[in-house]
């Protein structure tokens, strides 16, 4: 990276970065206190507040939120007549899955083969330490030129939509004038990009109960109905036989018209076994931007060890939809819910329960605040013009600010690239994409206050 002041600032700042993000992952704030303590979540809560005071943020705040969470509030004052940017960020992480799974321990930050290993490092605790660094770069040199408002929340991942009803029950609290969120990624490692697309999603839970209690499966099987093959059959009627989602009356056959993803980039992405086929028809683009697609989260049955002769009463299982821009997400919920019913074998009960969802976004990418970006991410990334994709997953928040605060600017970025493997075993941040992604962001307010001066 070629050198100039903020850039060699972050530069010395990275062992301290370092640090904070050991400190930050260290703490276990999975937002389901099934799982995990609630102490955990607040632990981490408390220590981003402690890190806004740090930096002379004022009217820092713990939000409780109507989800039973909090997100952390703080405002730095800019100069006189400066436009305000909001930071978002979330410390709330995926549950780590199989712990025996990970080289080293999912909540100690761990250095190996130059990326730092640890659950939320890049999704997103390393995010909210990306808005640090250029913070404190612009500290050191010169100033903040903006107003700023950060908000972390504290459970995004669980999309119970928490901040989103703070948020609208308090509509003066996230004003701004562009809101960065800075959880998404680069298209690939190296690559600057800004997303200009998510999926919404909806969660639904399915349970399906056809008898009284479990039969032995020699004296009744064959006759009495089996609720865990009756799920099996609905499960399987969300697919075709080449894997597309087919959900009753969702269309599946828009067509991504901006930056492709070469399959072979998408199969070594995904870690695709050799001689496993990819599933689904179109481009990677149109599969993963611009369709619906249907993933079965988990199933409620006994499992193979311990498992009996039985023909079983009851099974259950949630269910994902990934809604694409265009779409209503609660016409998708409608949809989805009506071919579920219709799908279900042999008149077995079926229990519908939807547990979270949130609406797909679409941003303006001929915004002013796009150029800046553009121009920041030049100088952070010599050699790169800026890239616009879109992306599969969902930030529900999006476009609740958008619809609050319909004239403020919105760009996407973040740490998630492909080979931070977020969500799964083994997440682990770039420190080169981190300290690249706080030198553009630093500049990105630097030319912002200055082209709202023009």
């Amino acid at each position: 990276m070629s050198q100039n002041p903020i850039a060699e600032t972050i530069a010395s700042l990275m062992p301290r970065a370092k640090a904070e993000l050991t400190e930050l992952v260290a703490f276990q704030s999975v937002a389901d206190w099934a799982q995990f303590p609630k102490s955990e979540s607040e632990g981490a809560a408390n220590w981003v507040a402690d890190a806004l005071r740090a930096e002379g943020f004022q009217d820092v705040a713990l939000l409780d939120t109507p989800d039973g969470t909090q997100s952390v509030y703080g405002f730095l004052p800019g100069p006189e007549g400066a436009p305000t940017v909001l930071l978002y960020a979330h410390y709330d992480v995926q549950p780590p899955l199989d712990d025996d799974a990970w080289v080293s321990p999912a909540f100690e930050l761990t250095e190996r083969d130059g990326r730092w290993y640890g659950r939320g490092a890049a999704d997103c605790k390393g995010g909210f330490i990306m808005h640090l660094l250029a913070l404190r770069a612009l500290k050191a040199n010169g100033g903040v030129p903006v107003a700023v408002k950060v908000i972390v929340e504290g459970s995004e991942e669980q999309g119970t939509g928490g901040l989103q009803q703070y948020a609208e029950a308090h509509p003066e609290l996230l004003t701004a004038d562009t809101i960065v969120i800075g959880d998404a990624g680069n298209f690939h490692l190296g690559l600057p990009t800004v997303t200009a697309t998510l999926r919404g999603m909806t969660l639904v839970k399915v349970k399906i109960d056809t008898l009284g209690g479990n039969l032995h499966s020699g004296m009744f099987g064959g006759v009495a109905p089996d609720a865990l093959a009756a799920l099996i059959r609905l499960l399987d009627s969300l697919r075709s036989a080449d894997g597309s989602t087919t959900v009753d009356g969702l269309a599946s056959d828009a067509v991504w018209e901006g930056l492709q993803y070469p399959e072979a980039d998408f199969r070594a992405d995904a870690k695709v076994l050799d001689g496993v086929g990819l599933i689904g028809e179109g481009t990677i683009a149109d599969r993963l931007w611009a369709r619906p697609a249907v993933t079965v989260l988990g199933i409620d049955c006994p499992p193979v060890i311990g498992a009996t002769p039985s023909v079983h009463a009851s099974a259950g299982a949630l269910i994902s939809l990934r809604v694409p821009p265009g779409v209503d997400t609660a016409e998708a919920i409608k949809l989805l819910e009506a071919h579920l019913i219709a799908h279900t074998p042999w008149q077995a009960k079926l229990e519908l329960e939807v547990v979270g969802q949130g609406q797909p976004f679409q941003a303006d990418t001929s915004s002013p605040a796009y150029a800046s970006m553009a121009a920041a991410m030049q100088v952070a990334y010599p050699g790169q013009e800026m890239q616009v994709s879109g992306m599969g997953g969902s930030i529900p928040l999006c476009n609740t600010l958008t619809s609050l605060y319909p004239e403020a600017e919105m760009l996407l970025i973040g740490l998630s690239e492909p080979e931070a493997q977020i969500h799964a075993v083994n997440e682990s941040v770039s420190p080169e994409e981190l300290e690249r992604l706080s030198v553009a962001e630093a500049l990105f307010l630097v030319n912002y206050a200055e082209s709202k001066r023009a």
